[in-house]
């Protein structure tokens, strides 16, 4: 259970007085008991793997906005602590799809679905991201839908 992982992990971060990392893991699990509390269960409940997942993909995101914030804002000491914490939520996310492989399943996807133009391109982004399982950034799979076809 990544739960539980990340539990046993901020407590040898909390015994090896890693700051950054008990801070970043302390909020993961605030994050979900906080998704528990939304959907109206019991805050001394777990998420399942599939729902931890989806918070720290989310939780991911929100670095890697802040990140780019703080970069436009020229706080490059706040990027950087961003950064930081994105590798640490990222050491708990499944390995994501590489960029082959969204563009073999777009270009399989389009194959199937017939799309000949841009026209399908939603379609096929869709269906692209429906094929991963999530398992890929949207932004890649629509990234990798336009060079297919625009070829």
């Amino acid at each position: 259970m990544i739960t539980a992982d990340i539990r046993a992990a901020m407590v040898a971060a909390m015994r090896s007085k890693d700051a950054l990392r008990v801070d970043t893991l302390r909020g993961a699990l605030a994050a979900f008991t906080n998704e528990l509390v939304a959907k109206g269960r019991k805050p001394t409940e777990e998420l399942s793997d599939a729902e931890a997942v989806t918070v720290l993909k989310r939780l991911a995101k929100q670095r890697k906005e802040s990140a780019e914030s703080y970069e436009k804002g020229g706080r490059a000491e706040l990027a950087d602590k961003e950064r930081a914490e994105l590798a640490i939520v990222e050491e708990y996310l499944p390995q994501m799809a590489s960029r082959d492989e969204i563009e073999r399943v777009a270009r399989a996807k389009k194959d199937e679905l017939r799309i000949a133009d841009a026209s399908g391109a939603g379609k096929l982004t869709g269906a692209g991201m429906k094929e991963l399982g999530g398992n890929a950034d949207g932004n890649e799979v629509k990234e990798a839908v336009q060079r297919i076809l625009s070829q």
